[in-house]
């Protein structure tokens, strides 16, 4: 693994359209249940919610996991 693709896997990130897409929700839908509860626009979250950010954060655990290992037994870890 070069230095290049330890980066991207180091920076890949979640965001609202993952989400979305795990509470097979709309992007918009994420975007007002994210608004303060004062806010005109503001909707409930979608149910199920916990479970998704749940299994989304463990998909990035499993992600930064397996990076530390190829890095661990890469041959080009001495650069």
């Amino acid at each position: 693994m070069d230095f290049r693709e330890a980066t991207d896997g180091l920076c890949t990130k979640v965001d609202h359209e993952d989400v979305a897409r795990a509470l097979g929700v709309s992007l918009q839908t994420i975007r007002q249940a994210r608004l303060q509860p004062d806010t005109k626009s503001h909707r409930s979250p979608p149910g199920g919610w916990r479970d998704a950010v749940i299994r989304l954060a463990e998909e990035k655990v499993s992600h930064y996991r397996q990076l530390i290992e190829e890095l661990r037994t890469s041959d080009d870890n001495r650069q």
